[in-house]
């Protein structure tokens, strides 16, 4: 696993918190998510919006900026909370390997390309298996089990 991370600027950062208030409130554009983990220092609940992906009735979420603060806290807790604030449920998670990746990574880039074009490492939808396979250790992704 490298540890690549593609930190978002400012615009990012206010363009999350409106997606993530919208789906703490129950509202999905394009398939986002609230995911909630608790800090490693804190303890804190910290929040961010996610794209949820069901593959062959499996739930995975995909770090396409990298190895992120909700990614690491998600390690360090082993279970994150899905779902708007009034109903989140609390999942178990497992981190998918890397020789997994390739065909999660190949769904990701077809539906949410548009979306993250500038935080996938580099990748496109027409990347080549090796391509996608060269950049799949920087990406994480988590089975919510």
């Amino acid at each position: 696993m490298t540890t690549r991370y593609d930190e978002p600027n400012r615009t990012a950062r206010a363009t999350n918190v409106v997606f993530r208030w919208l789906a703490e409130a129950g509202i999905s554009i394009a398939g986002t998510r609230a995911l909630r983990v608790r800090g490693r220092t804190t303890g804190k609940l910290r929040g961010v919006v996610v794209n949820l992906m069901t593959v062959d009735g499996r739930d995975y979420v995909v770090s396409p900026r990298g190895n992120t603060q909700w990614v690491r806290n998600a390690r360090a807790a082993g279970e994150v909370e899905m779902g708007p604030r009034w109903r989140g449920r609390t999942v178990r998670i497992s981190e998918v390997a890397d020789d997994a990746k390739l065909d999660l990574l190949k769904r990701y880039l077809d539906r949410w390309y548009w979306e993250v074009k500038g935080h996938v490492g580099g990748l496109t939808p027409q990347s080549t298996d090796e391509q996608i396979r060269a950049v799949a250790p920087s990406i994480p992704i988590v089975e919510l089990l």
